[in-house]
């Protein structure tokens, strides 16, 4: 996995750990420069463990941005926390992320006490600086402190840019001396399949509410390049648990899947490079979140 020659670089995994809805995928982005990450306001968004690239000269630090911990409630849930108790038992550095907007409660107590079972050094992460005042960010942080020992702590904001660089320069010191894990140029280890399938889901999440966004899963059929045109052909199908379900993301006459899949075709056209046809389905598989075979099908969790 690593590039072949001599040199050394600080070098090494820092896991994002926090409850859903806690900033992460957000932070990942906006340290990466991209969008590797999939990001809505609905609770458990991140199903994937998804590792992110953020390279330069003295160093490489690979960010680990794992499903928010909860208490699950189906098998869906359990293999998703699954793959975050994981990520963090196998990195350098674990950055433990709480919402700076949000109360510090039992939620925050429950991640905690599985951080420390990881015996990592732990910087504490305050998010989402730029929505709060200054009077809140210190009561934020020493409630935090009551729940964590860290070796560091940093307020910050992935929307405004304030102290992003504080965040990888506290990480960076905290990383082994060590090999490049991953080529240079490259931003993230998810296969192209999994992200194009993941900008559908994050339209249906942003434009869906109540039940609807947990029981969506989504699998690419086809991805098509045809060489002549620089054209993609994309298929995927929107698996949903119930015909209600169905029928709200195809919506009065097909409206809610067509702006679903223009607003995810536009993104998929970003991450190509090139024009691209996207023909979606919508099919429904009866409680597909409580069978783990169907939850590996579709690569959550530890699935791929």
């Amino acid at each position: 996995m690593s590039d072949p020659g001599y040199e050394t670089v600080a070098s090494g995994f820092v896991a994002l750990v926090g409850r859903p809805n806690a900033g992460k995928s957000t932070l990942v982005n906006a340290l990466v420069g991209t969008k590797v990450a999939i990001t809505s306001d609905t609770p458990q968004t991140t199903r994937h463990r998804l590792r992110a690239v953020l390279d330069r000269d003295d160093a490489q630090v690979v960010l680990v941005d794992t499903p928010g911990l909860h208490k699950p409630h189906d098998a869906l849930g359990e293999e998703v926390n699954r793959s975050s108790v994981l990520a963090s038992s196998d990195v350098d550095v674990i950055a433990l992320c709480i919402d700076a907007s949000a109360p510090v409660g039992s939620g925050d107590r429950w991640v905690a006490e599985r951080v420390a079972r990881g015996r990592r050094p732990v910087v504490l992460v305050l998010t989402k600086s730029d929505v709060v005042d200054e009077a809140t960010i210190a009561r934020q942080l020493e409630r935090a402190r009551e729940l964590v020992t860290p070796v560091a702590e940093v307020v910050l904001s992935a929307k405004t840019g304030e102290n992003l660089e504080t965040f990888v320069s506290t990480v960076v010191a905290l990383l082994p001396q060590g090999p490049r894990f991953f080529p240079r140029d490259m931003t993230t280890d998810q296969p192209l399949e999994v992200m194009l399938a993941e900008l559908v889901r994050e339209k249906v999440l942003r434009k869906t509410h109540d039940e609807v966004p947990h029981a969506v899963g989504v699998l690419l059929d086809e991805l098509e390049y045809d060489e002549s045109r620089d054209f993609h052909r994309i298929s995927a199908t929107i698996y949903v648990e119930r015909e209600s379900q169905k029928g709200i993301i195809i919506g009065k006459g097909g409206e809610m899947i067509r702006a679903i899949g223009t607003e995810a075709r536009a993104d998929m056209e970003r991450l190509l490079g090139t024009k691209a046809h996207l023909d979606l389905r919508v099919k429904v598989r009866k409680d597909w979140r409580r069978d783990g075979a169907q939850i590996k099908r579709f690569g959550y969790g530890e699935g791929l």
